[in-house]
């Protein structure tokens, strides 16, 4: 009697352990579904704009074609070649890169000394937030010809200049290649530095009034507040901020473009006005796909570096 009861305890649970399986294996496939519903579209949308493009623009590099007809001259390696042994395109390179070290060395102060002032309690900090972040919401194209008035010869800008009496810096902004390469900076930080005032004054917003408040009742000075404590607590955001105008700076076009044409004798020139003024006006549609690969190239390597050695540790952050 004994036996049987313990065969019949032996073999109750025998029933309950396929239906636990098939429970599982239903909450797997339906979280499944959930997350191809959720990324199915996003991800066939990147597919379709983003990584098809790069994998056309690869194949088109390797031929020489002028965009009519059939792909029949294949040429290899041999666009890329001529790309990065070409002197305008190494001076294109240069000048983004001049732009990127620019952008990190003035507008980095710059924002954070405004985000650091427009954090205080100031009598109109709203309209001067607003006047800050408005040449931001202007397309680049309407940036570009408002400065292209300005800085005409006997426009504005020099007219100003003579007023108080500095009329010997008036010179051909945009048509003398030793300046204009630094006056298209000051166009572009006029543009841009209202992004990154905004971005770091909602990085202030996430520093604790308390510690600043403590570090005063130390005796700490406000600069040394402003050093040791909001500074730090900024870094996050200023890495964010560095990520972005690195990449904008390697991708400039537009205000270039409409403004200089990469001119005068190519001393403006850019990777991306290069590559269309290639790839579109000369119709080599084969080297200027070449030239966008190696721009892309460019773009992800500094995106993984930069990952890897500079936002890991507040990505990591974030997850823990």
């Amino acid at each position: 009697m004994s036996t049987a009861i313990d065969t019949r305890q032996e073999t109750v649970p025998a029933p309950h352990a396929p239906a636990a399986g098939g429970t599982l294996r239903r909450s797997r496939s339906r979280t499944r579904l959930e997350l191809a519903f959720l990324l199915g579209p996003g991800l066939l949308l990147f597919a379709g704009f983003v990584l098809v493009p790069i994998g056309v623009a690869g194949f088109y590099s390797l031929y020489s074609w002028n965009g009519f007809g059939p792909l029949t001259d294949f040429v290899g390696l041999r666009n890329y070649a001529d790309a990065l042994s070409g002197e305008v395109f190494q001076g294109a390179i240069g000048h983004n890169v001049l732009i990127a070290v620019l952008s990190i060395v003035v507008q980095l102060p710059l924002s954070i000394g405004l985000a650091l002032l427009l954090d205080r309690r100031l009598r109109g900090r709203t309209v001067l937030r607003m006047v800050v972040f408005a040449p931001y919401v202007l397309s680049e194209a309407v940036t570009a010809v408002i400065w292209l008035l300005l800085l005409q010869p006997g426009g504005f800008v020099d007219e100003v200049l003579r007023g108080v009496g500095l009329g010997w810096l008036v010179r051909q902004w945009l048509a003398d290649p030793a300046t204009v390469l630094c006056t298209l900076f000051v166009v572009i930080t006029w543009k841009y530095i209202g992004f990154g005032v905004i971005l770091l004054l909602a990085g202030l917003q996430g520093v604790p009034v308390e510690l600043r408040e403590a570090a005063a009742l130390d005796g700490a000075s406000s600069w040394q507040i402003t050093r040791n404590v909001v500074l730090p607590l900024l870094g996050p955001t200023i890495r964010i901020w560095i990520f972005l105008s690195v990449i904008g700076s390697l991708q400039l076009f537009d205000l270039v473009w409409i403004m200089t044409l990469g001119g005068p004798a190519n001393a403006s020139t850019t990777m991306a006005t290069y590559l269309v003024d290639h790839g579109f006006k000369r119709y080599e549609f084969g080297f200027g796909s070449a030239v966008a690969v190696i721009l892309f190239i460019i773009c992800f390597l500094f995106a993984l570096l930069y990952q890897r050695f500079a936002l890991r540790r507040d990505t990591e952050g974030a997850v823990g």
